[in-house]
């Protein structure tokens, strides 16, 4: 897989976060074929880089 720079990348919150600000993944959209998530309570931590076929996969088997 190609490397990407996310130094720049806008991180949105998963609207299904905990209320307490726990169990919540970010997304940063605008990557034509990948999808970077992280932990929010690690935003320095690591990003797993998932291809939008798999993340699609993913949301549509957790709703």
């Amino acid at each position: 897989m190609n490397s990407h720079d996310l130094s720049a990348a806008t991180w949105i919150k998963s609207s299904h976060s905990g209320a307490n600000g726990g169990d919540c993944i970010e997304v940063a959209p605008g990557f034509p074929t990948v999808v970077p998530v992280r932990d929010s309570k690690t935003p320095d931590g690591p990003v797993l880089l998932l291809s939008r076929t798999a993340w699609a996969a993913f949301t549509s088997t957790v709703r």
